[in-house]
């Protein structure tokens, strides 16, 4: 089962003395402030989590898979994550 937004907004709620107004203002507050410093260009790493980081992708060939016409893609950036290793290490069970 995938866990949405809404059930970390439950989860923060059930857990804290928090309101339900709070907890989901806290959610929607961080999310921004990832996105905002994202789309700055910078990097955000949360400890014991992992990095979110902004990578730049070149121009390049492609093809369209429907047609096989050729086409050139665009710069773009995307964002990469890499797990921490406090967070590797409690997926692997501590090995």
């Amino acid at each position: 089962m995938t866990l949405t937004k809404a059930d970390i907004i439950d989860s923060i709620y059930n857990n804290t003395n928090l309101s339900k107004f709070s907890a989901t203002k806290a959610v929607e507050n961080l999310l921004e402030t990832i996105k905002t410093t994202l789309e700055k260009g910078e990097d955000v790493l949360v400890t014991g989590f992992g990095k979110f980081c902004v990578k730049e992708k070149k121009e390049r060939r492609g093809r369209n898979p429907a047609t096989d016409e050729d086409l050139m893609l665009e710069r773009r950036r995307i964002v990469s994550y890499r797990c921490s290793s406090v967070l590797r290490n409690k997926l692997n069970g501590g090995l």
